[in-house]
């Protein structure tokens, strides 16, 4: 089956680099425009935005886990180009600092689950990621891992 994942993603010479990568067309075209939709509200509200990282690859995941930068030694939905880290912009430079809270808002008028709730926020998560967000529900991650399944582009992950 034909997919951004195998057409693009499998394709890119970074499909196993160790840098970061912010190049947004590596982010599922409808997934990609939401992100941007993200950035402009938030631009439109007084905060500025600015991706920080859309493809990650597991050779980067698993140095990142060596370094303690994340608690994930195997790559998520990053890889798929179905998820993108969203940060503050300071003067253009990256800051995760404050309250992340209007990016989970967005996220939600978006159409994407945000990383501080996981598309639940009544349940308690013992995993947070403020700056995530991805457009696939925690349920569909295993079928997405497993090559099963990949969104089409009137998937909604909170119909999921």
């Amino acid at each position: 089956m034909s997919s951004f994942y195998s057409d693009v993603i499998l394709k890119d010479p970074r499909f196993n680099s160790t840098d970061r990568v912010e190049d947004q067309y590596l982010l599922e075209p409808l997934t990609r425009q939401k992100v941007e939709g993200i950035i402009a509200a938030a631009k439109g509200r007084g905060l500025n935005l600015m991706v920080f990282e859309t493809y990650r690859s597991q050779a980067r995941q698993g140095l990142l886990f060596k370094q303690g930068a994340t608690k994930l030694s195997k790559v998520g939905v990053h890889h798929y180009g179905l998820a993108c880290d969203i940060v503050k912009s300071i003067n253009g430079i990256p800051s995760w600092e404050g309250d992340f809270c209007i990016l989970g808002q967005l996220a939600y008028e978006h159409g994407l689950i945000w990383g501080g709730d996981w598309g639940a926020p009544a349940k308690p998560h013992t995993f947070i990621d403020t700056v995530h967000v991805q457009r696939c529900s925690v349920a569909r991650q295993a079928s997405l891992f497993a090559g099963e399944w990949y969104p089409d582009d009137v998937y909604d992950p909170y119909q999921d």
